[in-house]
């Protein structure tokens, strides 16, 4: 594949390794980030140039990447003051890698099609861990054509990357997969809770289930640290809430009912009043032994 000019936009917990990734794979790469002590430290790390404004990133781009935290940062970086959409040329791609809501989404694909640019949602799943390896899941939305050039750039750090359908609709099946892990997450951290409160060897309990139908990714990769008490391993309470919120906001546009995600999400907000904002959230946990006496 030859050299591609390409920028990444937002340089934290995912995107440092991301754009780590798409550097090894013998891109020029132009960093921006809010901090940019960060993106000095980047470049001293794995070369390319960095920028001090998303605007100054992307003017000589072909490709652009961004990660950032939520929608108004989304909005600051692309059609903010000094934002990314103010000097980005015709014909780029713009892949987003957030996890935003769908509105802002097409917000921004449209305003890009004016501009003859590429937007594609494309918010990722794997958590950290994911990142460091290059092994994330990516969910892709926006114009097929436009996938379809980027598809194997996007490979640089991902183990699965799926075209889903239009403008939103990687956004709307990151909200399936949240969905999916706080129930799966309730369900375990219940299930350690009421084998503990048994006087049962929680180890051989998870050995044993974990051959059968009960098994997941959140069972294997959680259940010791959940064990020990240990919640510093992933993906962050607040940012767990932030996307349990997008999903009830959008819940409500559909009419779809949505009691389980809405009292997780509850419950994720009780870890939080227990300062647990920066634990990881099979911290659920946590909540129950405190709750549950």
């Amino acid at each position: 594949m030859s050299e591609l000019n390409i920028s990444f936009i937002g340089l934290g917990v995912m995107g440092y390794h991301m754009a780590k990734y798409l550097s090894q794979s013998g891109h020029n790469i132009t960093v921006y980030n809010r901090t940019f002590s960060k993106a000095e430290k980047w470049v001293a790390e794995f070369g390319g140039q960095c920028a001090k404004t998303p605007a100054l990133a992307v003017k000589d781009a072909q490709i652009v990447f961004s990660c950032v935290g939520n929608d108004d940062d989304l909005r600051s970086v692309t059609i903010g003051k000094n934002g990314a959409f103010e000097t980005i040329k015709q014909g780029v791609t713009f892949i987003d890698n957030t996890t935003v809501s769908a509105k802002v989404t097409k917000e921004l694909y449209a305003i890009a099609k004016k501009q003859d640019v590429s937007f594609i949602d494309a918010p990722v799943s794997g958590g950290e861990a994911g990142a460091i390896n290059g092994k994330l899941t990516v969910m892709c939305g926006g114009d097929k054509a436009a996938f379809d050039k980027v598809e194997p750039i996007i490979n640089a750090f991902a183990q699965k990357v799926k075209y889903l359908g239009d403008s939103g609709a990687g956004q709307l099946t990151k909200m399936v997969n949240q969905i999916c892990i706080a129930g799966i997450l309730q369900g375990l951290a219940e299930g350690i809770n009421f084998a503990q409160k048994a006087g049962l060897d929680v180890e051989d309990v998870i050995d044993t289930i974990s051959k059968g139908a009960a098994q997941s990714w959140q069972m294997e990769n959680r259940y010791k640290t959940m064990n020990q008490d240990e919640y510093d391993l992933g993906f962050a309470v607040d940012w767990m809430v932030k996307d349990m919120d997008i999903v009830l906001s959008t819940a409500k546009e559909f009419k779809t009912a949505m009691p389980m995600s809405a009292m997780i999400t509850e419950y994720y907000r009780d870890v939080q009043n227990m300062g647990g904002n920066r634990w990881d959230t099979s911290s659920l946990l946590k909540r129950l032994q405190k709750f549950d006496n």
